[in-house]
């Protein structure tokens, strides 16, 4: 009993240091009252500027995640749209807090001292784009062709790769500027634009005639898109355990409809449930040492929603993108997809 008496006191002590000492990018944060998050300026389903100019979009809504666990207001945030050669210079530079953007996760980026990858969103892969009036079928008969790809990217070298690998010629377009490089591509000056297939599903509704281009089947890398930040140990846990949420609350049921409901009544909840979301457990102690809004969980899901809703309501069937998730590697684990959730306890 003694011992765990000290335990508890040694715990509560660390707790109230830690927090006393908050990293100084996630106090320089709240010292302005905002978040600042960059995002693709125009990526359909991803991040793009509503009729009001505020961006919306699956991208978008990890920002929002984060401003909410945070302050306890998802609205306090600012949405940059960044090409993506400037993102991860514009972090290191210092001028924006965070990116959502559909950034890989590599080795060399990874041991950036001026950059820190968090957690993987959306896992993903390179393909191709094609006119449907090419009549190709598979990437292998891409012998020859042109392709247009964004300078700056991981897309050079798995081409590089590919068709290497394949010993099959072909030329390559590096076009920074995603108008230039969307507008080379659907004028015909390349016969092929490559890039990640969530890019290519969000670009292909930029084309006067979406239906006039398809997306081959043929898979090239492995792209783990991961949001990443300035790095701080406090603002990298709060976007790590901000996303854990979402994903634990959609394997327990818990969505932005239900949330107060079951918050109500905590005691007739899951034990795991009430980890997250009492006042005296786990979720609450994080919060504390942390230093962010002690509500962050529960402003979390009721504002922003578990993964399963922010996935339908920006890419799922029902949205102009119209992915079917239950093709996809995005579900979670029990249900035969990548997304593992870690324990809040």
């Amino acid at each position: 009993m003694k011992l765990r008496t000290l335990f508890l006191a040694t715990s509560l002590a660390l707790g109230a240091l830690a927090s006393a000492n908050a990293g100084e990018v996630l106090n320089q944060i709240k010292s302005t009252g905002k978040l600042t998050c960059i995002v693709n300026p125009n990526s359909p389903g991803f991040s793009v500027p509503d009729s009001k100019g505020v961006f919306q979009g699956f991208n978008v809504d990890f920002c929002r995640m984060t401003a909410a666990a945070i302050f306890g207001d998802a609205s306090k945030v600012e949405i940059r749209g960044v090409g993506f050669s400037d993102s991860l210079k514009t972090l290191i530079a210092g001028d924006a807090h965070m990116a959502s953007r559909s950034i890989t996760r590599t080795g060399t980026r990874d041991t950036e001292p001026g950059l820190s990858f968090i957690a993987t969103t959306f896992y993903d892969g390179q393909g191709f784009m094609v006119p449907k009036k090419l009549k190709v079928s598979k990437a292998s008969e891409l012998k020859g062709a042109t392709v247009c790809a964004e300078d700056g990217t991981t897309t050079l070298q798995s081409l590089a790769d590919y068709f290497g690998r394949l010993k099959l010629k072909y030329k390559v377009q590096n076009i920074a500027d995603k108008s230039a490089r969307l507008q080379a591509f659907f004028n015909g000056k390349c016969d092929v634009l490559s890039s990640d297939f969530s890019a290519l599903a969000s670009d292909r509704l930029l084309a006067k005639n979406p239906t006039d281009f398809t997306i081959l089947a043929d898979v090239i890398s492995n792209e783990p898109l991961t949001l990443v930040s300035r790095p701080d140990k406090e603002l990298e846990s709060t976007i790590f355990w901000s996303l854990q949420v979402m994903l634990l609350a959609e394997e327990y049921g818990v969505t932005s409809g239900n949330v107060d409901q079951i918050t109500a009544n905590l005691s007739a909840a899951a034990p795991e449930v009430q980890r997250i979301f009492a006042k005296d457990q786990a979720g609450a102690e994080m919060a504390r040492k942390l230093g962010i809004s002690p509500t962050w969980a529960t402003t979390i899901i009721k504002s922003i929603g578990n993964y399963a809703e922010v996935f339908e309501r920006n890419l799922g069937k029902s949205s102009a993108l119209a992915m079917d998730r239950a093709k996809s590697p995005n579900r979670l684990v029990k249900d035969g997809g990548l997304l593992y959730a870690h324990p809040i306890r």
